[in-house]
């Protein structure tokens, strides 16, 4: 099959009525029948579009369910053969075999069903009437290129994007009736940014049985830029899809895909937070999770100098300066914030070396937890390595596992992963391109960290609304006080129920803004619970909680970890298999 190398996309937005079927179809097919006449190829529609979506249970939707391929798909197929065109149609499905409903996608083009996907990760609504899909995660080849299909909460889990992706998605289109937060989404544009692919989203807007969906359907590129987008209403908005963008599989100009370590993801296939985590992370008397503390916790941005000694006085200047506005149990400095990102080999020292000596006694000193960024030599091997030093002295180190390409020449990968039990909560260190890898997180995630300390020194742009232009608010969605929009790290503590303490270097000159922060576990609390750094050498402090009421089950997010419970990792094998 020959690939058209570019071509128009469209996304629909429409307000589906409940009850009324035949003119939601209607409606839908005059829409699609506008893109695909404005020169749309590829036109995605919302999340259950034919019926509306806040069904009560099995019997009320009983009467709009239909079977793939059915009449519904049979009218949009016609449009399909008409203009040569693909269209993602959202609709209740109906297994004739089992009698089962289905939250469905399906992709249909112009010789008809092309493939579909059952909605695998459900909502809140979807236990009261479907299925978990049993049909997901597969990718189509087609004349636009490779096409993959998620809904709605779908895209809450990493996984499901890059199991898409891994598998050579060009584009995703994701299908929702999406609520609670001002669009177009962190979540959507994290997933097209992190999987350097397209992400055509289509959103349903309006309010149906109390909820307020959110609209903002969107185009998102590769970079996480929004190509177009619609903010409340009907509508139709149109984008040109680049294969030869997609098929750089470049984030920040990183490839990705080549640098995953898929021999150390083997915990993503399994989910420790299905049991109680009290009562599962002490078993056999092993590593019980650490009580836990309100505190707070610090970030620091800053560009260190080829100068070990001068970097040593900036950290002991900003952690002295942090301690007389509060009282953070943790600060985090960048990556390689002790050594200099300069030639780091020629500066690396052993773990007995003067300045990790320095470092500790500061910590101790202060009477706070330090992490910071340091070239460590062992041997003849040289590591991009973060540590952790206390008032009891040199807790621990980790080695960066995911190298960039500034490390290219000088370091070696670590191999291990690394967490430390303090009062303040479960620790687990990342290095800067870590962050980039969604499994990285995860990992430490299900080994039951509370935080996830990140010293970093990231190049490029991965915050704001979209290439510095503002996304509209729709009222009344809730949009709270945030400097970002957008931020590609925030994701990583929000879909991991932790908190994430992002120290980025700023350095103009080497094209890294900082954009440091700490956020926390919940992404849908408003205002958010974060404080950021916008630019500049500065710090911020925020107060976390990783305590918890005395009772036998988690009762703060943070321990109790809802989305990780919710993780499916039967799904997820490609993961720790796929080698690129």
């Amino acid at each position: 099959m020959t690939t058209m190398p570019s071509y128009r996309a469209a996304t629909v937005q429409f307000e589906p009525t409940m009850y009324e079927k035949e003119r939601n179809i209607a409606r839908l097919v005059a829409l699609c029948e506008e893109a695909a006449a404005g020169g749309a190829r590829l036109i995605v529609t919302p999340e259950m579009g034919t019926t509306g979506y806040c069904w009560y249970d099995r019997d009320e939707v009983r009467p709009f369910v239909e079977t793939v391929p059915g009449p519904a798909t049979d009218r949009f197929q016609k449009i399909c053969e008409t203009h040569g065109c693909y269209i993602v149609l959202g609709m209740p499905e109906v297994d004739s075999a089992t009698d089962l409903f289905y939250n469905t996608a399906v992709l249909i083009g112009p010789q008809g069903i092309v493939g579909k996907h059952r909605k695998s990760h459900p909502y809140i609504a979807e236990p009261k009437w479907a299925a978990n899909g049993d049909v997901a995660h597969q990718v189509f080849d087609t004349e636009l290129g490779r096409i993959g299909l998620l809904v709605c909460m779908d895209l809450h889990f990493f996984e499901t994007a890059r199991l898409e992706a891994l598998a050579g998605a060009d584009v995703i289109c994701h299908i929702s009736n999406w609520l609670a937060e001002r669009t177009p989404a962190p979540y959507w544009i994290t997933r097209a940014f992190e999987n350097s692919c397209y992400v055509i989203e289509a959103n349903r807007w309006g309010l149906e049985r109390t909820v307020q969906f959110s609209g903002g359907s969107c185009v998102i590129a590769p970079d996480g830029s929004i190509a177009a987008s619609i903010d409340s209403g009907d509508g139709v908005a149109y984008a040109q899809i680049d294969l030869g963008a997609v098929r750089k599989r470049e984030v920040l100009g990183e490839k990705v895909f080549a640098k995953r370590r898929p021999e150390l993801y083997a915990e993503l296939m399994s989910n420790s937070f299905t049991w109680n985590p009290g009562d599962f992370f002490r078993l056999y008397g092993y590593q019980p999770i650490p009580k836990g503390k309100v505190s707070q916790l610090a970030v620091v941005q800053f560009a260190p100098s080829d100068d070990p000694a001068a970097n040593l006085a900036t950290i002991e200047r900003h952690a002295r300066d942090l301690l007389t506005r509060g009282k953070p149990e943790m600060i985090v400095f960048p990556e390689l914030a002790l050594t200099g990102l300069g030639d780091p080999a020629a500066r690396a020292e052993a773990l007995e070396g003067p300045t990790v000596a320095a470092f500790t006694r500061l910590a101790m000193k202060l009477r706070t937890y330090l992490v910071a960024g340091i070239a460590e030599r062992e041997g003849t091997a040289v590591y991009n390595t973060a540590l952790l030093a206390g008032p009891e002295g040199l807790v621990g180190s980790y080695r960066k596992i995911h190298l960039g390409n500034a490390d290219a020449g000088w370091a070696t990968a670590g191999d291990k992963w690394k967490v430390f039990d303090l009062a303040i909560g479960r620790v687990g260190l990342a290095i800067g391109h870590d962050a980039l890898y969604p499994e990285a997180i995860r990992a430490l995630a299900l080994r039951g960290c509370d935080i996830v300390a990140c010293p970093a020194a990231i190049a490029g742009v991965f915050t704001g609304a979209h290439a510095g232009t503002t996304i509209p608010h729709n009222y009344p969605i809730p949009k709270g006080a945030d400097p970002y929009h957008w931020h590609a790290f925030r994701a990583r503590g929000g879909e991991n129920n932790i908190y994430l303490a992002f120290a980025n270097v700023a350095d103009a000159a080497r094209g890294m803004l900082g954009a440091s922060a700490v956020f926390g576990p919940d992404t849908f609390a408003f205002p958010r619970q974060e404080s950021a750094i916008l630019d500049g050498e500065d710090s911020a402090i925020a107060q976390i909680d990783t305590s918890n009421l005395d009772t036998p089950y988690p009762t703060n997010v943070v321990r109790r970890k809802d989305l990780i419970v919710m993780r499916l990792p039967h799904h997820y094998l490609p993961l720790v298999t796929w080698h690129q």
